[in-house]
Parts: structure tokens; C-alpha cells; sequence
């Protein structure tokens, strides 16, 4: 039998063989000018034109189509005069531009080196889209890291969202891959289209530092336009930076932006409507600091923004950047801080965005046990990981830098400090020493505290962190995790626990309110009634009450109280002030017209005053984080629910401050002070002005020389039902 005749040997693959496979990870080593010999040669791929041509002052020179799957190429003697112009034509429709290859990679090495090394706190400036101009020529330059990718392209309208079309170049060890595309300019949508570099697979994500992404629910990235928005708040930067914040009123009125208020119809408030509306508000009321739930883009409106996907982007559902940007000016003119909730903790599942980025675990951890959080059905930030470690500290940067933020609300901190934070034996991963710390996270957010207090300054950083973790609060060189402050959940959790019960009931429990003081000081606290109290059921403030509505109302009057009156920092969701019946309800807007209503009137007054006290008074706020600045008057009277203590400026001055938590009024009560002599009345909540029963002191009190429980002199007076009084030296 004779042999089988052998196919011919097609020979070597063409240069630009893995270009037509969409696998080319270097365009520029077969696209592009480059010097041959005896002359030079422009080569194309363009599988969507029939014809190419170079434009030249004595007309188009064609290319020759080389290859039938859209490859063309043009020689000459010399390379015609830089910027060329490229004529494509197909289907009787012509178009030109310049060639995108022309243009090489310029991303600086020092920038690349920091990247890779977690330290390039500026990382939006490297990576993502913006505007350039290269060799006078205006467009887009793009840049991401997927460092497991084989191919990566830029895909959009401009070019139909077919990835052949541009591939990007990669930038070797880095991981990042570049390109530059003449003639985009701001306002162009775009995404990356990506193929695993093992097992082949496509991919098209949303640019994880784009700055500017469509209304959701579409999830494209658009090229932003540089900021246009003139600052005018230099003096209130340059105060900040001196700002004493430790010693100073801090009460925050915390804020979900789409629901504080809407149009008829259900239209969001926009940045710009909420400078107007939302700024002479809080001004009126007294607080010294609005805190915003996340802007950062979400593709769920019933997230709230804590499952973020545009990390370095404010949402379009309130308008532009420069709008946000306009709206914390006109907060700094008008004297108001204002804080963004921020949350690096975790991060959504959903295709487009960070998971599984590049085809592999990049943002998060492969491992399970790791990698997913199992309350939310999120994925956690692989913090060990350099180049994450740049990506989140540049989103802090970029909110702080660019937008002006007065600090950062650090979301679940707690779950980012335990790898078994809510996992069941088996389902977490020890760290390297056996123990159950993330110590990459705890070195991120010292790094992250680090980086905002130096570069910053003035700047606040708090955490959500519900656990007794030491040091939340405390310097990163001693040993702390470096927040300017910690939400005291202990203190929320202790007095919604106690003002829950029954009046008849809480002599049982008066150690709820006392045991605080064990703590109060280990940490620099913010006492937070939050978002987080009112929502899943759990009723909004006034509803947690019990009693019938007199009561409800009354013992709300002295809850706020209570808060402003305790030892920490303030803060107060949207909707407390008016006394909202209901649960906060993302998808509406507050309940506005219960101020008709004189309960619910009285509640707003109520807060405007306490606000105004605490700001004006220095021995209610000076020494919040110093057991100097309180002192017990009376924490024994559990029979009948009351609590006396002072508090203490450095100065010496002091406010007395009476709490009867039973409906029953207490005559006679006395009071152990500083010292004999006038005191004053200056708040009471059953005031009638805030809807209560005008119960009170008339004003002016006598304090004699009779000691009373380690105080030299000692005052009686009437403690009205379910209220506060303060009394300051007259």
C-alpha cells in the first residue's frame, strides 16, 4: 500500500496571527508605524473597513489588504509627517481618525512601581480613562490592571463594542495595560473586554477606576471630563487644618441623599437642589457636620450604596461629579462639615464589575473561606494583595482630594478585622500565627488613617466597628488602628435595649445606662442613633418607645437627651428630628408633613436646642473623651429610674444634667454639685415648647453648702416625667 501524500506546510503564522484570534497582548509589535528596510511601514488591523487609506497632502495613498480577516498595510520611503490620518471606508460609508497606534504606551515607570508596590495613593491619576492631548491630538487614554488577562481591549459605541478592534497593550510585570484612543472625548461610554489568559474565557467589565459611569441600571463607564468647578473653600480648609476636633462640638446629621427628600413623582433631589434645600436645614438645626451614605456608584438603589462598584465615581442618580463638588462647597461656605460613608469592606458579585475581574481572583481571594462574606453574599478585598491595597487607598484619596470631604465614615470595620466574622468552624481560614485577625486588613487601615490624617489635615476618619477591639481610636505608632473616632454601639445597643422597656421595669436595668462609663474613654466615641436603628423591622425611634403616645414622645425627647448630653460625639439619621412614625423608607422620602402636627414640631425644636446647647456650652462637649470632663451626681437611684451627673469643661465650668426615666414627676430630688449658689435651668425637655407638660424648676435654683455624695454642696428640684433637665451656674 502506498504512503498518504502529507499536507503542504503552510509555513510560520503571520505576526499578526494572534491579533485576528483577539489574543495579542502587544498591538504595537505588529500595528502601527515602524522602520523596515528601505523605508517604513503603517500596518492595520481594521476587520470592519473594506478599504484603508493614508491621508497626505497630495491625497489618500491606499493601503494593501495583506491579510482577508481585515489586516492592511502601507509602505513608503519616509513615515509621513506625524499626526497621520487614517480614510477607512466600508459599505459606501467612509470615516477617518488618527491611528491609534501611532501613539505609544507613556505610562510612567515610577507610577507603575508604586502601583505594584501598594503605595500609590493617587492611583486614578494612572489608571482608568481621561482626557489627553498627545502630539496636539485630543482623546482618550485608557488604562487597567488585569494582570491575568491574555488580551485586553477597549470596547464601546465608538467602535461598536467589538474587541478586535482595539487591543491594549500590556505593561509587562505590572499587570496594567494602556492604550491611547485619538478623538474620544468626555462623555463616551466604554468597557474593558478581557480574556483569561488560562482558560481563554471573555469577559466585559465596567472600568473599576472609572470616574464617571451611566444611570443605573446600565453599567458602562463614560470618559470623564476634567473638573471645571472653581473652589471657594480655601479659608475653610485652612481652618480645618487647625481644627481642634477633639475639644470641639461634633454632632452629625447622617443622611441617605435619595430619600431626605424627592419631587412629586418620586424624582431624586439632585446634588445641586440639595445644596439649596438641604444646607439652610441643617444649618438651622444646629449640626455641625452632615455624614452622606454612600455616593460611590451602586447598581442597587436598595443597597444604599454599601455594595459599591464605581469606587472612584459619584453616583448619577444625583447628577455630575462637579455638581457633588459644588454641593461640599456651599457646605464649607455655610460652616457645615460634611463626611462620606465609606465601604471597603466588601464589594458585589455582579458580573460587570470587580469579581472575578480578569478571569481569576483578583480584587478578592480564591480561597472560600476567604473570600466571600456570608452576610451580604459579597466578595471581601483581598488586602494582603499590593496592587488592591493601592486601588483602595486611592479611593480614599480620590474622595478626600477631590471632592473636599471633611472625613470618611469607614463601613464594617469589625467585618474586616475577624476572618471568622460570622462564619461557623471550618468556614474561615486562620491567619498565619493561628489566630482568627485579618492582619492584612489591620495593616491596610493603619495605612489608611495614616495616609488621611498626614496628607489631610483636620480631616476625620471613623469607624463602624462593633466589637471591643482596642485601640480603634488610638495612633497607628502606638499600636492603634488609627481612626479619629469609633462608633459606640454599646452605648446605642445599652440605651435602645433600656428605653425599650416598661417605665415600671427599667429600676431592673439601670445598669444599661451606668455600666458605659466603665468604657466611655477607652476610645474616642461618636454615640450614633444611625440609619441602621430604624430600618429591617426594628421600628423607627419614637416607635421603639413604649407607652401610649404621650410617653412614646416624651421618652424620644429624653433619648435625644440623653445622647446630647452623654460623654462622645452626636450623630442623628434623617427622620429622628421629626419624630417619624414609621421606618426609614429608601424608596420615599421623609415624612415631611408630620410637622403640621405639634408632637412632631416640638421634637424638631427640641433638637435645634440640644444642638445649640452642645455647641455653645463647653462643659458638654470640651472633654468628651476625658474622664475629667464627667462626674456622677447620683448613678444609685435604680428604684426610681433616675441619673445625675456633670458634665466639665477645662476650664472648671460644669453643666448639671437630671434624667427621670419614669413618668412619675420627682419633687424635692436632690443633687449633689460643685458648688453652693444659683443654677439655672437652661433646657428641659417636658417644656411645652417641645410638646410636653411645662413641668419644671421656674428657672432659677438655690444650691446650699450641704454635701451630698462626695460634692460639697448639694440643690433640690422637681424632675419632670420621661425628661432631661440641664442646669448650668447662673
Amino acid at each position: 500500500m502506498s504512503a498518504k501524500p502529507s499536507a503542504p506546510d503552510p509555513g510560520p503564522a503571520p505576526p499578526w496571527s494572534r491579533l485576528i484570534e483577539a489574543r495579542e497582548h502587544d498591538p504595537f509589535a505588529c500595528l502601527g508605524p515602524a522602520p523596515e528596510a528601505g523605508g517604513w511601514r503603517i500596518r492595520v488591523h481594521r476587520p470592519d473597513a473594506e478599504a484603508v487609506a493614508l491621508q497626505t497632502a497630495d491625497g489618500d495613498e491606499a493601503f494593501t489588504r495583506i491579510d482577508p480577516a481585515g489586516v492592511f498595510e502601507w509602505r513608503g520611503a519616509s513615515l509621513p509627517p506625524r499626526p497621520y490620518v487614517l480614510r477607512l471606508s466600508a459599505g459606501g460609508v467612509a470615516w477617518s481618525g488618527h491611528d491609534p497606534y501611532a501613539f505609544a504606551p507613556a505610562a510612567s515607570a515610577h507610577d507603575l512601581y508604586l502601583f505594584s508596590e501598594g503605595r500609590n495613593y493617587q492611583a486614578w491619576r494612572l489608571l482608568g480613562a481621561r482626557i489627553e492631548s498627545r502630539e496636539g491630538v485630543e482623546g482618550a487614554c485608557f488604562r487597567v490592571w488585569a494582570p491575568n488577562a491574555e488580551r485586553v481591549s477597549v470596547v464601546g459605541d465608538f467602535n461598536r463594542w467589538d474587541g478586535r478592534l482595539h487591543p491594549m497593550a500590556s505593561l509587562g510585570a505590572s499587570g496594567i495595560w494602556e492604550l491611547f484612543l485619538p478623538g474620544l472625548a468626555a462623555g463616551d461610554r466604554y468597557k474593558y473586554e478581557i480574556r483569561n489568559r488560562a482558560s481563554g474565557a471573555v469577559f466585559l467589565k465596567t472600568d473599576p477606576y472609572g470616574r464617571r459611569f451611566e444611570l443605573r441600571p446600565a453599567t458602562a463607564a463614560t470618559v470623564p471630563a476634567a473638573p471645571a468647578h472653581a473652589w471657594n473653600d480655601a479659608d475653610w480648609l485652612a481652618r480645618r487644618a487647625r481644627w481642634d476636633w477633639q475639644h470641639a462640638p461634633v454632632s452629625i446629621y447622617e443622611l441617605h441623599a435619595g430619600s431626605w427628600k424627592r419631587h412629586p413623582g418620586g424624582r431624586f433631589y439632585g446634588y445641586r437642589e440639595l445644596a439649596e434645600q438641604l444646607i439652610p436645614y441643617v444649618r438651622d438645626l444646629g449640626f455641625t457636620h452632615i455624614e452622606l451614605l454612600p455616593l460611590s456608584e451602586h447598581p442597587l438603589d436598595e443597597s444604599w450604596g454599601y455594595q459599591t462598584t464605581g469606587y472612584f465615581a459619584p453616583t448619577r442618580r444625583f447628577g455630575e461629579p462637579d455638581e457633588l463638588r459644588f454641593f461640599v462647597d456651599a457646605c464649607h461656605q455655610a460652616g457645615i462639615g460634611v463626611l462620606l460613608d465609606w465601604a471597603p469592606g466588601h464589594f458585589p458579585a455582579d458580573d460587570f464589575a470587580l469579581a472575578h475581574f480578569d478571569g481569576s481572583a483578583l480584587y478578592e481571594h480564591e480561597d472560600p473561606r476567604l473570600q466571600r462574606h456570608p452576610d451580604w453574599g459579597t466578595r471581601v478585598f483581598n488586602y494582603g494583595r499590593k496592587e488592591v491595597k493601592s486601588f483602595l487607598l486611592s479611593s480614599a484619596h480620590y474622595w478626600l482630594s477631590e471632592f473636599h470631604f471633611d472625613g470618611l465614615r469607614v463601613d464594617a470595620v469589625a467585618s474586616m478585622l475577624y476572618l471568622d466574622y460570622s462564619r461557623r468552624p471550618g468556614e474561615w481560614l486562620p491567619n498565619r500565627h493561628g489566630g482568627r485577625e485579618n492582619l492584612e486588613a489591620i495593616d491596610f487601615l493603619r495605612e489608611l488613617n495614616v495616609m488621611a490624617h498626614g496628607e489631610f489635615p483636620g480631616a476625620l476618619t471613623v469607624a463602624e466597628e462593633s466589637t471591643a477591639w482596642p485601640m480603634v481610636s488610638r495612633p497607628a505608632h502606638l499600636g492603634g488602628l488609627g481612626f479619629s473616632m469609633k462608633w459606640n454601639m454599646g452605648w446605642m445597643n445599652d440605651s435602645l435595649a433600656y428605653f425599650a422597656r416598661e417605665p415600671v421595669h427599667r429600676r431592673h436595668h439601670h445598669e444599661l445606662l451606668t455600666f458605659g462609663q466603665i468604657y466611655a474613654y477607652s476610645e474616642n466615641f461618636v454615640l450614633p442613633l444611625s440609619h441602621d436603628e430604624v430600618v429591617h423591622g426594628k421600628g423607627s425611634l419614637v416607635g421603639k418607645m413604649p407607652g401610649d403616645d404621650w410617653q412614646k414622645f416624651a421618652n424620644a425627647r429624653l433619648l435625644l437627651a440623653w445622647q446630647m448630653a452623654a460623654p462622645g460625639k452626636k450623630l442623628l439619621f434623617m427622620g429622628g428630628e421629626l419624630a417619624q412614625r414609621g421606618e426609614w423608607r429608601a424608596e420615599g422620602e421623609l415624612d415631611w408633613w408630620l410637622l403640621q402636627h405639634a408632637p412632631h414640631a416640638g421634637m424638631q425644636r427640641l433638637v435645634r436646642d440640644l444642638n445649640r446647647l452642645y455647641r455653645e456650652i463647653p462643659a458638654l462637649h470640651e472633654q468628651d473623651f476625658d474622664a475629667a470632663g464627667f462626674a456622677w451626681s447620683d448613678c444609685h437611684d435604680a428604684e426610681q429610674s433616675v441619673l445625675g451627673f456633670l458634665r466639665r469643661a477645662r476650664d472648671g465650668d460644669c453643666a448639671l444634667v437630671a434624667l427621670n426615666f419614669t413618668p412619675v414627676p420627682r419633687q424635692g430630688y436632690r443633687l449633689g454639685v460643685p458648688r453652693a449658689g444659683r443654677w439655672r435651668e437652661a433646657f428641659n425637655s417636658d417644656s411645652g415648647y417641645y410638646g410636653g407638660g411645662d413641668v419644671g424648676n421656674g428657672g432659677l435654683i438655690e444650691a446650699s453648702a450641704e454635701p451630698w455624695r462626695d460634692h460639697p454642696a448639694s440643690l433640690t428640684l422637681t424632675l419632670p416625667p420621661l425628661a432631661a433637665v440641664i442646669l448650668l451656674p447662673a
